[in-house]
């Protein structure tokens, strides 16, 4: 007589998995909120270029806008690559910028934040000259602290405050870093991610101990992911690895629509809304929220 055994396996065995080799939670819909701020600010941050911080900053920004959220861009890179990717053509020949209110008496924040277009989202643009605000401001009495009292005033009208930081640890990201709450960290899923990473966090925690005992890491972004390529699958496990649950389960595909949408000065939930890129992003929304919700 044939004998039939029942296994008993551990539920969580079924539970798909998603490109972090971990089972991929369901992550729900943010609530509406009542009132808006004070404001959460958080700095995207990797010393090396070209891993999706800017694309990053742009396309959560206009996520979290979708779910509400009134949230403010700051672009503190002189390339001002956020300022061209959200529409505001050629940044030199803007009248205000970031620069001018680091470098001159008496220019109100609020005067230089400009409409974006989605609703909800605005931005405090920049553009070169801001290049020689960190040589001028090495002789200022707390110049690590500037940039988070320009913020000050505005800080009541947004519930996220994200700054978009240059690729480097000089003066200008470690005011990005002494004014924020949180880090989100962007890794592209290539050999070299994981190189200056430590240099990263070696500035995090100076900043930390020295200047903003208050900062932590919100997460390691694994982005320009491509699961048809064995490299990308072994850097992202990697990267998990390293920083555990600090990695957010969702992950940002490599896809053309990207710079397509940078061309054309919108996030990716406009400029092609149904897209698998613009999808991620909303999914990212969700899990940073309920990220910073338990934060709080």
């Amino acid at each position: 007589m044939a004998l039939s055994t029942a296994i008993a396996t551990d539920p969580r065995d079924a539970a798909p998995l998603g490109p972090t080799l971990r089972p991929i939670p369901s992550f729900p819909d943010p609530v509406p909120l009542a009132e808006h701020g004070p404001a959460r600010i958080v700095s995207v941050c990797n010393q090396k270029g070209g891993v999706g911080k800017t694309t990053t900053t742009i396309n959560l920004g206009a996520s979290l806008a979708e779910q509400g959220r009134r949230v403010l861009l700051v672009d503190f890179d002189p390339q001002g690559a956020l300022s061209v990717g959200l529409g505001k053509g050629d940044p030199r020949q803007l009248d205000l910028t970031i620069y001018n209110l680091l470098m001159e008496q008496g220019v109100e924040t609020e005067e230089a934040i400009l409409p974006t277009s989605v609703e909800g989202m605005d931005l405090l643009p920049s553009n070169i000259d801001l290049s020689g605000a960190e040589v001028q401001l090495v002789h200022e009495v707390g110049r690590e602290y500037i940039l988070g009292g320009l913020l000050k005033p505005v800080v009541a009208d947004y519930d996220y405050i994200m700054i978009d930081c240059q690729p480097s640890l000089g003066l200008l990201t470690v005011n990005a870093l002494t004014a924020s709450q949180g880090v989100l960290v962007p890794l592209e899923c290539e050999y070299f991610a994981m190189r200056g990473v430590a240099l990263l966090m070696e500035t995090i925690e100076k900043v930390k101990g020295r200047l903003n005992p208050e900062l932590t890491i919100d997460g390691f972004l694994a982005t320009m992911y491509d699961s048809r390529t064995l490299h990308t699958r072994e850097v992202l496990g990697r990267i998990v690895e390293a920083f555990g649950e600090q990695v957010f389960h969702t992950v940002i595909n490599r896809t053309v629509r990207f710079p397509d949408a940078t061309v054309v000065g919108e996030p990716i939930t406009r400029f092609d809304p149904s897209s698998m890129g613009a999808n991620a992003y909303r999914e990212l929304a969700k899990e940073v929220l309920q990220r910073w919700q338990l934060a709080e």
